[in-house]
Formats: structure tokens, C-alpha cells, sequence
């Protein structure tokens, strides 16, 4: 087995290795195992560069699979100089904990959903989370591709982290052991979230109870009954067996499930230029991948869903999705003030969503 490379910091305790370590002990071994990045860097810099790309959901996924993708068109571009280690399903951490992790140097790559940088202070990535902003895919296209999704990368620089794309999972879906169909049906309910102030208004508009928690706590939670219902695109919803805690699964397409491609800045700006440009095109190429599979993957797992017949679909009629976008619709207003009035009109003017509801409401 080839010696450990810069930047691979085997000398930091993760969960797939030491689970039995508090969290504590973890976050301060990170923080006095981070400094020591350059001079691992220079001590052993004929070793391969170990990159460590972890993420929290299956490798099956839209995710799993174009980090894979990413990995070997990495490792083929670099010649070898590069070894990208995939860590999937909350192998080396949680999505409360991948984000420290990054920045402190302990993992050079994630794609955490745009809701998980709000906790940086960054809560313009939430606009993603925003109920029915996106008609569709190419809606979604014009602004992720355009002078607005780079916009939102670039303010990711002074974090200490550098966006590279990004990536699709799909639409959301709402599950719960109920069927779902208009707003009075979530009332009381207690809905698993990710953290997001509009993602928890979107659920308090309907009545319900949002409470936030790690992606990998969610069916042991809906198992016990600490939550009821959830929401989810159906690749996530089938690869980590929602079906087996959930009686019911609405395809509202409400909202936008995406990801942000990311790695530490020091990290990336210390590579030599012609790794960092393999990379780039990696991950470019990688992205590209990613958001072409997304709606193939979601419409697989749907109908394997329905084949397995353990959750119930339903399918809304065009009135219902109306009376549950009307619902919803004043949670761009709640949220505009947070989110950024200037950014929301912007993704108004290039996607053309909103702007009838918008006056509609009043």
C-alpha cells in the first residue's frame, strides 16, 4: 500500500476509524492537526496528493455517483499524482460537521447542499431553498450557469473555501405516514429539515412543526416517532430507505435539492498549477456529468418506489399543486430580507418565476 501523500492527514481521527471518540476529541485534534498542513505538504511532496472528498448520502445517488465520476477523471488527468479518496454516507463525517472539517483541513473536497452555508453566515445560498423558485431544470440552468450562481461562489472565498460548480440532486418531494395533498394536511405534523430558515418557514406556511437534523438521523428519527414527515428527492428518498418509515410520498416538487462543489482554499491554492488545472477540468467535466444524470436517477428511483410498493405515490391534481404554491408563495416575501431582495429579483429576471405569483399575492 502507497505511503500516505500531503494533505491525506491520517494523523486526524474520523468517525469510520475511532467512533468511539467524542466529538470533542475529534474537533480538537482537527484543530491542532490543521496547522501542519504545509509542512506535511513540502515533507513528503513525492508522495501522491491525497484528495478527500466526503459526503453524506449513498454512492448511488446523483452525488454519489459524479463523486466517483470526479475521482477518476482526477486521478486519470493528473496521471497518478492525485489519489481521490470517496467517502460516502457520513463515512468520515455528518453534514453538521463536514463544513468545519473542510476549513480546518481535514477533508479537501465536499458538495454539501446550498442549504449548509447559512451557518457561514452566507444566507443568500438559502434563495436555493426557496419553495417553487424554479419552474424546472432550465430555469434552474440560468441561474446556476450564469453571473448569479458565480456570484454566490465568490462569496465563498473569504471562508476560506473555493466553489467549483454545481451539482443537482432534483426536486423535493414530501413524505409522511399520511397522504399529503393540500396545506390543512400538514398541519401538527413535525417535518425533518435541513438547516435553513426558509426551508423551516416553508414549513411552519404549512402548519407544520420543522425540526432540524443531521441527514443521517433522519429514519431513525421517523422510526421512533421524534418526527413524522420529511422531504426529499426520490434518490434520497430510496437509497436510504425512506420507504421503510414512510406510508406516503407526495411528488409536489416543491422545492430545489442541489449541492455546491467545494474544496479548502489552501488546499487548492498550494497545488502546483498544472495539478490544480487537471483538477478544474475534473471537476468541471464532473459537474457536467452530475446535472445530466440528476433527473434520470430521480425517475428511476421513483418508479422503483412504486414498484417496490411499500410507500404509497400520489400524484397532485393541477389545483391542488396551485392551492399549495398559493400556500407557500408568501415565504419569498418572509424570507426576502434574508435571502437578499437585490439576489432574489435577479433569479426573478432570469428564470421569469415568481414575478405573476408576486403580484398576484400582492
Amino acid at each position: 500500500m502507497p505511503r500516505a501523500a500531503p494533505y491525506a492527514m491520517q494523523d486526524i481521527p474520523c468517525q469510520a476509524t475511532q467512533r468511539g471518540r467524542s466529538r470533542f476529541s475529534t474537533r480538537r485534534s482537527l484543530l491542532a492537526a490543521a496547522p501542519l498542513l504545509p509542512w506535511l505538504a513540502s515533507a513528503r511532496a513525492a508522495d501522491p496528493i491525497v484528495l478527500r472528498f466526503s459526503h453524506v448520502v449513498a454512492p448511488n445517488t446523483p452525488k454519489g455517483r459524479a463523486a466517483e465520476q470526479f475521482r477518476l477523471l482526477a486521478e486519470s488527468r493528473t496521471q497518478g499524482r492525485v489519489r481521490v479518496e470517496v467517502h460516502p454516507n457520513s463515512e468520515l463525517y455528518t453534514d453538521r460537521d463536514e463544513l468545519e472539517a473542510l476549513q480546518l483541513g481535514a477533508v479537501q473536497m465536499l458538495a454539501p447542499s446550498t442549504a449548509k452555508f447559512a451557518p457561514l453566515g452566507l444566507h443568500e445560498f438559502e434563495v436555493f431553498d426557496l419553495p417553487y423558485v424554479f419552474a424546472d431544470y432550465d430555469a434552474l440552468r440560468r441561474v446556476t450557469r450564469g453571473e448569479v450562481g458565480q456570484r454566490l461562489l465568490r462569496r465563498l472565498q473569504p471562508k476560506g473555501i473555493v466553489g467549483l460548480g454545481f451539482w443537482d440532486n432534483g426536486f423535493k418531494q414530501m413524505s409522511a405516514n399520511k397522504p399529503l395533498r393540500v396545506a390543512a394536511d400538514y398541519a401538527g405534523l413535525t417535518m425533518r429539515v435541513q438547516p435553513s430558515e426558509v426551508i423551516k418557514a416553508q414549513m411552519r406556511a404549512l402548519g407544520a412543526r420543522p425540526r432540524v437534523m443531521a441527514f443521517s438521523e433522519a429514519v431513525p428519527a421517523l422510526r421512533a416517532g421524534a418526527v413524522d414527515g420529511t422531504e426529499n428527492p426520490t434518490s434520497n428518498f430510496l437509497t436510504q430507505r425512506f420507504d421503510t418509515v414512510q406510508s406516503h410520498l407526495t411528488l409536489t416538487d416543491h422545492g430545489y435539492l442541489g449541492y455546491a462543489l467545494i474544496v479548502n482554499a489552501r488546499f487548492w491554492n498550494g497545488l502546483p498549477r498544472d495539478i490544480r488545472a487537471a483538477l478544474d477540468s475534473a471537476a468541471a467535466d464532473a459537474t457536467r456529468y452530475a446535472n445530466e444524470i440528476a433527473k434520470q436517477v430521480n425517475d428511476e428511483a421513483l418508479a422503483e418506489i412504486e414498484r417496490a410498493g411499500r410507500t404509497r405515490v400520489l400524484r397532485l391534481t393541477p389545483t391542488e399543486r396551485g392551492l399549495l404554491q398559493q400556500a407557500l408563495w408568501p415565504v419569498h416575501q418572509q424570507m426576502r430580507g434574508r435571502v437578499g431582495g437585490d439576489l432574489l429579483d435577479a433569479i426573478y429576471r432570469e428564470t421569469g418565476q415568481g414575478l405573476g405569483r408576486r403580484t398576484a399575492a400582492g
